[in-house]
C-alpha cells in the first residue's frame, strides 16, 4: 500500500507540475531615467505660431500619434463634423489628423489621409471629416495628429465644426 500512495503521489505532483506556466523571459528593459529615450518632444512655442501666444512643436525620432484631446456632449446628428488644423513641418515623412469617434458602443476612425502635410511646409491646413446620419451622435470624440516619419510639426488653430452634409 505505501508504493501505491508514492506512486499516487508522484503521479499527482509530475501532472501539477506540468500544468505550472513557463517563466518569462525579459527580452529588453527601457529605462525611463532619461526622457530622450522616449524620442518625443511636445512643447509651446511662442515663437512660430499662427493664432495666441503659442503653437505645439512635436518633436519625434520615430512615427508617432500624439493626442491633442477628446471631445465629448456634441450635438452633430445628421451633420458632417470636421477636424481642421494648421500645421508647418520640417519632416522626413508626412502627417496626418485622425479622429476617433464612439457612437453608440462602437469605435469608427477617420484619417485625412487624402491631402498630408508633408516634407518641410509653411503653414497649411489639414482636415479630416467623420458623417453622422440622423439618430447618431457621438458619446466621445478623439483628435490626434499622425507623424509618419521624424522630424518637427509645429501644429496651431485646431477647430471642431458642424456643417450640413453634402
Amino acid at each position: 500500500m505505501n508504493m501505491t500512495w508514492f506512486v499516487v503521489v508522484g503521479a499527482v505532483a509530475v501532472t501539477l507540475l506540468g500544468q505550472c506556466p513557463a517563466q518569462a523571459q525579459e527580452l529588453k528593459k527601457i529605462s525611463l531615467d532619461d526622457v530622450s529615450a522616449l524620442g518625443l518632444s511636445v512643447q509651446a512655442d511662442a515663437g512660430i505660431k499662427t493664432e495666441g501666444s503659442a503653437s505645439i512643436r512635436i518633436t519625434t525620432a520615430w512615427p508617432t500619434t500624439v493626442c491633442l484631446g477628446e471631445v465629448s456632449g456634441l450635438d452633430v446628428e445628421n451633420a458632417q463634423l470636421v477636424f481642421k488644423a494648421k500645421v508647418k513641418t520640417d519632416l522626413e515623412g508626412d502627417a496626418f489628423l485622425e479622429m476617433w469617434v464612439q457612437v453608440g458602443g462602437g469605435n469608427y476612425f477617420s484619417k485625412g489621409m487624402n491631402d498630408p502635410a508633408k516634407g518641410k511646409s509653411d503653414w497649411k491646413t489639414i482636415q479630416t471629416q467623420f458623417q453622422f446620419q440622423k439618430g447618431q451622435k457621438p458619446d466621445n470624440v478623439t483628435l490626434n495628429i499622425v507623424i509618419n516619419g521624424k522630424g518637427s510639426l509645429w501644429i496651431d488653430d485646431i477647430v471642431l465644426s458642424k456643417e450640413p452634409l453634402k
